[in-house]
Parts: C-alpha cells; sequence; structure tokens
C-alpha cells in the first residue's frame, strides 16, 4: 500500500532557550539550573534573519566598535533541532535571539489582555498631505549592542530599543540578556503605542506611572517559568512575601552598577547595612517620593501587595491539609506536590493580574493619569469582564492602594460602586450612537484582517470618518444642545473659541478637536460572553504660558481630552473618562509642577541630545527621547 502524504500543519510555536532572569544567575550553585528557560514564541512562517518578523526587526550593529554582527537565522534547521541557540554571554546572535523571544512573549501578552493586535507609535511627518502625516510603523527595531554604558531605553523617535553593554568588577554586564530589562523596555514601547500623551511630564505621576506599569508586566512574567517558580516557593516554603527572585528585577545590573542587590524590588529593600527587610505600606511616602523611580516603587508594590493577598486566599485550603489545621508547616522541605499546586495557583494569580493590568489601559484617560485613575481603570475593567468577584480580587487591590495613600480625586469613598467610572447621561445626545452604528461594521471587519497595516489604516479611516460625524451633527444652531451635552461629556470646547486661551481654531474660527485614536476590543469574559467594543479618544489642546507672569519661561500644550467606551452590541457609550479643557485647577498644578522643574535637568539633557527644537511635528518642544536620561544607571 501507498502511504499518502498528508499536509504537515505548521507549528503552533517556536521554542527558543533563553535565561530566566539575567547570566549572573546560571554562575551560582542554586541557581543555575533553573536559570535557562524555553520561550515558547509563536511561530512566524516568514520570520527572516535578524530575526525580523511582523512586529520586530533586530538590528545588531554596535556603534562603539563600528561592527555589523552576522545575523541569527532562526528558521535553520540545525537551531531549530535544539530549540535555538544555547544561552551564552559571547555570542552575539544568542543575544539577537534572547530579545527577540522576551519582546514577542510580551507583545503576546499585551495582545491576549487587549483582544486585539498591538501597533507602535505611529511617525508623525508634516511633509505629507494633510490627512495623511500618520505614518505606519511595522516594526519596533531592536539593538542589542546600541551603547557602551550602563543603560537600555526606548527611544519614540527611532521607535526602538537601544540596549547598552558595559564592564563591571565581576565582567561584560549585557542589559540585552536580562528577561526584565527587555520586557521593561518593550512594554514602554508598547504603552506609547496605546497611549502616546503619557511620555509628557506635566505631573509627578506621569513618568512614574510609565515605570511602575513597564516594572509590573516585567515582574508577573516571572511567573510563567515553572521550573523557576517551583523552585523558589520550595526555597520559601510557599511564603511569596519572603525574599525570592520572582519580587526582584534585574539582579545582575543592580549588582554591576553598586547595589545590594536587584535593581528593584517588589516586596523589600536593604538597608544601610545591606539587609533584606520587606516594604511595609507607607503614605509618607507617596508624598516624598518624586523621582520617578521611587514614586513608580510605591504602585508597583501597591498591586503587588494585592496580588501576594489573593495568593495567600487561593492556597490557604492547601496550607490547612499540609499543616493539619494548625497553619504552621512543619519543619524541612516541603512536599513536591504541595509545591506544584502552590505553583499552579501562583501561576494562575499572577497571569490574572498582569491581565488585568494591561486591560486597565483600555479605561484610563488619553493624557495625564495618574495613580488613582489607574486603579479606577483596574476596577472598571475587571467589573466589565467578572461583574461577580468570587476571589476578591478588587477588594484586595482597593485595600492595598489605600494602605499606600494612593486615593483617586472626586470619589466619595473607596468602594467598588464608587470607584468604577460611571456611565455618562446621553440620553438626549443622539451624536455617539450614530457614530457607533456608522462605525460598526468597519471595526468590527477590522479585528479579521490579517495583515496589520491594513488595519492601521483602517482605524485611521475610522478616526477621519468619525471627526466628520461629529463636526457634522454638531453644527448648526438647531444643535446647540447636543453641543453642550457633547462638550459635558466629553470635557472639550467645540462652540467658542474666545472662552479660552490658547484654543486651536479652524479656518472657520471654531476650537478645533482631534479624534486622537480608536482601538477595537473583541474579549471573551470568564463565562464564555463576547464583548465587543470600541475605544475612541478624542482630545483638545491650548497653547498656554507656564508662567503667565514671566513669559521668558515659554509656553506648553494643555491637553484635555477623553476615552469614550462604546458597546458595539448595544450601541450605547458605556464610559467616559475625562479630563476637561476648562479645568483650571488642573491648568494651574500642571504650571506650578513645570515651574518646579530645574533648569538643570533641561540642560543636562540638551548635553546628551543638543538643544531641543522650538517645535516639532506635534507641535511640542518637549525631548523626544524622554526615557534615556530616566534610565541611565537607575
Amino acid at each position: 500500500m501507498r502511504r499518502q502524504k498528508g499536509a504537515v500543519p505548521a507549528p503552533s510555536s517556536r521554542r527558543l532557550r533563553g535565561y530566566a532572569f539575567d547570566p549572573s544567575l546560571s554562575l551560582r550553585l542554586d541557581t543555575a539550573l533553573i536559570n535557562q528557560a524555553v520561550y515558547a514564541v509563536e511561530w512566524e512562517p516568514n520570520l527572516a534573519p535578524g530575526p525580523v518578523g511582523e512586529y520586530l526587526e533586530i538590528v545588531d550593529f554596535d556603534p562603539a566598535s563600528g561592527c555589523w554582527y552576522e545575523p541569527v537565522d532562526l528558521n535553520a534547521k540545525e537551531i531549530l533541532a535544539q530549540d535555538g541557540l544555547a544561552p551564552s554571554e559571547g555570542t552575539p546572535q544568542f543575544h539577537q535571539q534572547m530579545t527577540y523571544a522576551v519582546a514577542m512573549t510580551t507583545i503576546r501578552n499585551f495582545e491576549f489582555a487587549l483582544g486585539r493586535r498591538v501597533y507602535w507609535a505611529h511617525v508623525y511627518d508634516e511633509t505629507r498631505p494633510s490627512g495623511d502625516r500618520d505614518v505606519y510603523v511595522q516594526r519596533l527595531r531592536i539593538y542589542p549592542h546600541a551603547l557602551r554604558g550602563a543603560n537600555a531605553y526606548y527611544s519614540p523617535n527611532k521607535k526602538a530599543l537601544l540596549f547598552g553593554y558595559f564592564r563591571s568588577p565581576t565582567g561584560m554586564v549585557f542589559t540585552c540578556l536580562s528577561h526584565d530589562i527587555i520586557a521593561h523596555e518593550t512594554t514602554h514601547a508598547l504603552l506609547d503605542g496605546l497611549h502616546r500623551r503619557y511620555v509628557e511630564d506635566n505631573h509627578v505621576d506621569a513618568l512614574a506611572f510609565h515605570e511602575a506599569f513597564a516594572d509590573l508586566v516585567a515582574l508577573f512574567q516571572h511567573f510563567t517559568f515553572p521550573e523557576v517558580l517551583r523552585h523558589q516557593i520550595a526555597r520559601t516554603r510557599g511564603d511569596l512575601s519572603a525574599q525570592s527572585l520572582l519580587g526582584e528585577l534585574a539582579q545582575q545590573f543592580g549588582e554591576a552598577t553598586g547595589r545590594y542587590g536587584a535593581l528593584r524590588n517588589a516586596i523589600g529593600e536593604h538597608d544601610a547595612a545591606g539587609h533584606w527587610h520587606p516594604v511595609t505600606p507607607n503614605p509618607a511616602k507617596l508624598t516624598e517620593a518624586t523621582e520617578p523611580h521611587a514614586r513608580g516603587a510605591i504602585l508597583v508594590a501597591a498591586v503587588f501587595r494585592a496580588f501576594l493577598a489573593i495568593y495567600k486566599a487561593r492556597v490557604a485550603d492547601l496550607m490547612r491539609l499540609a499543616t493539619s489545621g494548625t497553619g504552621v508547616l512543619p519543619l524541612g522541605a516541603i512536599h513536591p506536590d504541595l509545591i506544584d499546586r502552590l505553583a499552579n495557583e501562583a501561576s494562575k494569580t499572577a497571569k490574572h493580574f498582569l491581565t488585568m493590568c494591561i486591560r486597565a489601559l483600555d479605561y484610563c484617560p488619553p493624557i495625564d493619569i495618574t495613580f488613582g485613575d489607574y486603579l479606577r481603570a483596574m476596577i472598571t475593567a475587571d467589573f466589565d469582564m467578572v461583574p461577580a468577584d468570587e476571589h476578591g480580587y478588587r477588594v484586595a487591590l482597593i485595600e492595598s492602594f489605600r494602605q499606600w495613600g494612593i486615593v483617586p480625586e472626586g470619589v466619595r469613598t473607596l468602594s467598588e460602586e464608587h470607584l468604577c467610572w460611571s456611565a455618562p447621561n446621553t440620553e438626549e445626545l443622539t451624536a455617539f450612537q450614530e457614530v457607533a452604528e456608522r462605525l460598526r461594521p468597519l471595526v468590527s471587519e477590522s479585528l479579521y484582517f490579517e495583515n496589520r497595516e491594513h488595519s492601521f489604516h483602517a482605524f485611521r479611516k475610522a478616526q477621519e470618518r468619525t471627526h466628520e460625524l461629529l463636526a457634522e451633527m454638531l453644527s448648526g444652531s438647531r444643535e446647540a444642545q447636543q453641543r453642550k451635552q457633547f462638550e459635558a461629556v466629553t470635557g472639550l470646547n467645540i462652540t467658542d473659541i474666545d472662552a479660552l486661551e490658547g484654543l486651536r481654531s479652524s479656518q472657520r474660527g471654531k476650537p478645533t478637536f482631534e479624534v486622537h485614536s480608536i482601538r477595537p476590543a473583541l474579549r471573551v469574559t470568564p463565562n464564555g460572553r463576547i464583548m465587543k467594543q470600541m475605544i475612541v479618544s478624542l482630545i483638545q489642546r491650548r497653547r498656554v504660558a507656564i508662567d503667565p507672569d514671566n513669559p521668558a519661561q515659554g509656553k506648553f500644550d494643555f491637553r484635555a481630552g477623553s476615552t469614550l467606551i462604546f458597546d458595539l452590541e448595544g450601541l450605547s457609550l458605556r464610559y467616559a473618562i475625562t479630563r476637561r479643557i476648562d479645568d483650571f485647577e488642573r491648568l494651574e498644578r500642571i504650571r506650578a509642577y513645570r515651574k518646579s522643574q530645574s533648569a538643570d535637568r533641561l540642560s543636562l539633557r540638551e548635553t546628551y541630545f543638543g538643544s531641543s527644537p522650538t517645535e516639532n511635528g506635534n507641535g511640542s518642544s518637549e525631548s523626544k527621547e524622554p526615557f534615556c536620561l530616566l534610565h541611565a544607571d537607575n
């Protein structure tokens, strides 16, 4: 009998070896065997040497030595057969493989949580015709050996990750070989693609949120490595609040730059003598901490404390069984079966928290986010997905944020009911329903485009169409009531150009506004319900003086706007998360913050980048590299 040849399906994933943490742990006897992980990266059939794929392009040029390193071909049969190249500090091709594997893992975690494909921040080209100035960026570039120095950062200007390397007392340190640093920088790029105005340093929480969110993603990804998780649970006897690798970030970098241990720690800190002790919530720290990393660490500690509380609640029954109800484990190593069960619960809980943290980004204001806003976003997003909080995730978050003194503005009590964003009253405002109805086919269809560029341009057309529809519906004297309600919901001024200083106007003398982004979301709740949503961001800006009494200090863009979340099934506006253009208190706070920034900080930045242009493509004089100095030896 002749055997018929059947079509061999493409693999679901590409297995690539890498470090679970960084190379330093492979030199320690107790962690060497667990530090090698296998990343199951989604299979890309057209992956080119570099690697160069759909989302990423690894460019391995070392400017300091003027050297181009040969790109790795992950499709070579010798490499495929052994789960990628073996971890090696001295092999540039492994460095390329490592950055690709971790960055793609982070991207997939975002897409799972958001319910759609992700896009990098577009390039604004003012030389192109009006309406076509947003240029699609298919790939984020990654430079594993971009600079000699203790630094790694995301460049919004280059749309690239730049990793440094430097010599330490124990040898050469490559930041591109640290899972935590790669995941952290990739998260900066992903967050910039979602909320590109979050890099504007308008208040003390702005850059701190960027840093904290990137740390949270890196931390929760630790719990995806089974061997590491079992090892650390065995070592801590199931107590994840004890010092462990799971709560630490960038061990090698921290030690190489003179710290007692990791670069940052979510659950503990070292005192002046180098002794580790757990961090206890202290609301006073929120007032004292102004440096972005120090302040961001408070947000990380608040979220991670909630995670630990839920983990302890989920394993309470296992501990009762293991201790015969005493709650005290017997001396000696705990049973391997108990380790496996505890590891399973920790992994599941961490995955839930990672998904909650990422999904909440769709429920945040489009500009000037605060820690309190993020708490409200997490609570609302989780309520939409899981109305019945059986395991107490939302209660744990609220309690932990309260203990750290993170209280959102404008809420009566720290209850779930008051923290959830409220639904706006739009009974008489037909514009939103009409926009949702007309855009639903286009947005729904875009969810199934195979080509990301097609989807990008479809969303751009949707933005243009939305702006046209709103302008048409809100024009004319008979629509005065509609305009008033629209302004109340969105916080914009679309009526009176003379009402506020610095408002941009159209050729017809009316205030202008921007449909900043349109993002679809297709999510499946735990009970199988499919949620189809459309997230629309509207933004308006005013050009105002930093100090009206001192024009020499210059001007800045004061932005306002709203994140509108539509239910595409019921064609209703579920939420409007708004920053008002006529909020004079917020304007004065931003002015005070900007005036408080020292001139030294600006001049130091200019020593790296040269004098900033007076105006960039987005009408701002802000530096396009906000993360470079922020990450230098931090």
